[in-house]
């Protein structure tokens, strides 16, 4: 059972988005931000200080009122600058059969690494659905692509990546 009573500092939400991930979406975008890239759409979400303390129970109320949401995706500023809220906030999704993607700007093997000391990023891995992975960069913008702004990112599918054993893409 998600614990929604867990606080987490917001940027912003977006209650439907159809360019965060597949199907129709609510957004999430945490504050914090130590990638700072270059050609970043969103800075005003860098400043740790910065946004508003909320409930997790505000967002799900958020959610709760579309009935057609897919998902919820975690987008920043840094989601796993965050990642005790944003697990309980995803196991909420799983228990009423929606699913989660996570936008990140370190790599999954940077995840992992993380995750070896810091338990709250790997229950937060173990949660994901779908990871966008890898910092943006300005020279490798691309608009053609699909859910990510870079060329170097990767839309890893993290169902079939944590039973292979192996990176598996959703999409090229």
């Amino acid at each position: 059972m998600s614990d929604l009573s867990q606080t987490i500092k917001l940027a912003d939400i977006v209650p439907e988005s159809v360019v965060d991930g597949k199907g129709i979406r609510m957004t999430v975008f945490v504050q914090g931000c130590r990638h700072k890239c270059p050609g970043c759409q969103n800075p005003t979400t860098w400043d740790e200080s910065g946004g508003e303390e909320h409930a997790l129970k505000f967002i799900t109320d958020i959610a709760e009122r579309n009935p057609l949401l897919d998902g919820l995706t975690f987008s920043g500023g840094e989601p796993f600058l965050q990642p005790a809220p944003l697990c309980e906030l995803a196991k909420w999704c799983h228990e009423r059969g929606m699913n989660v993607w996570s936008y990140s700007g370190y790599t999954l093997e940077q995840l992992r690494e993380t995750g070896e000391t810091n338990p709250a990023v790997k229950r937060l891995l173990e949660e994901i659905d779908v990871l966008v992975d890898g910092p943006f960069i300005e020279a490798q913008k691309d608009l053609t692509l699909a859910f990510r702004g870079s060329r170097n990112q990767r839309v890893i599918d993290m169902k079939q990546t944590r039973q292979s054993g192996n990176i598996v893409l959703l999409m090229e």
